[in-house]
């Protein structure tokens, strides 16, 4: 089995589509469309995986699926309520002196590296952030759901990896979003989400593809063949989106902290 998550184009956050120089990504990413071999199709219902999609299923002649667990990955924290984990996000927002929910992966460095939880498969789930905040319910939610999806394929969870109840070569591609991918590709891999959250930045339209390994007759594991593909936007000439990136140096003004 293959899979191919695809992250949506350069984002207008506030109304929830896509730049004008998202719909270029996304042009860019139906060129190659019918060379990814995208089989089928399913599309988170937030409106900027929409619009990108819709570019690669017209190309394609097909339709995609929309699936609620695929909109971006939406647990948040209260800062109100666990005022100490301020020092977690620095830059928290505040409406009329009260912080606003923000999302629970957004922390500095010098805070989630030196608590080792955050890095350990199992020790995440009883880190201060997730005792204070809806992610391991969000996530085990999201998790059950793809496990399931999964199933239809023919791959049963089985503590930590699949079963192969019916062998497939068939490919599925996931329109979706940064978050969700890094959640389900920890998943996949046994590795703790804020890891994949900290230390990955797929680009806006970005392609990451994993296929199945079967070493063992009806034992499979899902391996990386290449994560955050931008091919397309090159081969097209379109820049890269610094969209999910921070500074490359403090000095840098022109780039968020």
């Amino acid at each position: 089995m293959r899979i191919l998550f695809i992250r949506h184009g350069d984002p207008d956050y506030v109304n929830d589509t896509l730049t004008e120089k998202g719909h270029r990504e996304a042009a860019a990413l139906a060129e190659r469309a019918k060379a990814l071999n995208m089989g089928d199709c399913y599309v988170s219902p937030l409106g900027r995986a929409q619009a990108t999609a819709v570019y690669s299923l017209k190309k394609l002649g097909c339709r995609a699926e929309t699936l609620e667990w695929l909109q971006e990955f939406p647990a948040q924290i209260d800062l109100n309520k666990a005022v100490h984990l301020q020092r977690a996000y620095p830059n928290a927002h505040r409406t009329y002196g009260k912080y606003d929910s923000r999302i629970v992966w957004d922390m500095i460095p010098s805070y989630w590296t030196e608590h080792m939880e955050y890095s350990d498969s199992f020790l995440w789930r009883e880190s201060d952030v997730c005792r204070h905040s809806d992610t391991v319910q969000v996530h085990d939610d999201i998790i059950d759901r793809f496990d399931a999806f999964l199933a239809e394929y023919g791959y049963i969870r089985e503590g930590r990896h699949y079963r192969v109840e019916k062998e497939s070569t068939q490919t599925v591609t996931l329109f979706c979003h940064f978050g969700l991918i890094c959640a389900l590709l920890g998943h996949l891999w046994n590795i703790s989400p804020f890891t994949l959250w900290h230390s990955l930045a797929l680009a806006p339209t970005s392609v990451t593809e994993v296929v199945t390994e079967e070493r063992e007759q009806g034992t499979a594991y899902f391996r990386g063949l290449k994560i955050g593909d931008v091919s397309h936007l090159i081969m097209s000439k379109e820049p890269v989106s610094f969209a999910a990136r921070f500074c490359e140096v403090y000095s840098d003004t022109e780039h968020r902290h």
